[in-house]
């Protein structure tokens, strides 16, 4: 099994069943190439000045078949016996802010501190390509979790849809590493799809290997 992030909003949509794809930025960065193919769950390319083509060196860090555990924002919980884990996405902030008996306060653990057993969440990966980041479908937006239920119901796909997840996008990756991510610069990025998979149905797993 292998971790992987997702923001409050995003960890909502996957409960909702409205999250069922997620982008990465290919690293090292590949901007300035082109000619990019996925050759056995990696990428090759072209040099552009040169043409000098280069094997596959950059592979996906997540591959079909692959269960990924969820991490979230998150913390021990402090409001009621028996409930050993608060997941910040249920809306609990006004309960778990509150002061604790012994004398601390409960706070929120970034969603990268989560161990694997405070995990809900898991995910099997089911597809995994490479193209740029505008090269997205109105389809593959709604994918990614940007409306809610009601806007579901109610949206016409267009660009309400990818102006939704241009926003999303820039507010995760507008300033890393100067900026060379951002939805403008049009990055390659590895589109991973995936499927719920129930917590049961992964511990099965593991005893058998």
């Amino acid at each position: 099994m292998k971790p992987i992030l997702f923001s409050t909003d995003m960890v909502k949509a996957l409960l909702d069943g409205r999250k069922t794809m997620t982008r990465r930025v290919i690293h090292p960065d590949i901007s300035n190439w082109f000619d990019v193919c996925k050759v056995d769950g990696a990428i090759a390319w072209q040099e552009q000045e040169t043409g000098d083509f280069f094997p596959p060196t950059c592979r996906a860090r997540y591959q079909v078949g692959d269960i990924l555990w969820v991490r979230e924002t998150w913390q021990h919980s402090c409001r009621a016996p028996g409930v050993d884990i608060c997941y910040r996405a249920d809306g609990e902030a006004e309960i778990c802010d509150a002061y604790y008996e012994d004398n601390h306060w409960c706070k929120w653990k970034p969603s990268i501190h989560m161990p694997r057993e405070a995990a809900r969440i898991f995910l099997r990966v089911t597809d995994v390509r490479v193209e740029r980041i505008q090269q997205i479908t109105y389809g593959d937006c709604c994918a990614e979790g940007v409306f809610n239920n009601e806007d579901l119901t109610n949206a016409s796909y267009g660009r309400e849809a990818t102006e939704k997840f241009r926003k999303l996008w820039n507010s995760i990756n507008a300033k890393r590493k100067g900026g060379i991510y951002a939805w403008d610069m049009n990055p390659w990025v590895w589109v991973c799809t995936f499927e719920r998979c129930e917590k049961s149905e992964v511990t099965t797993s593991i005893t058998r290997d």
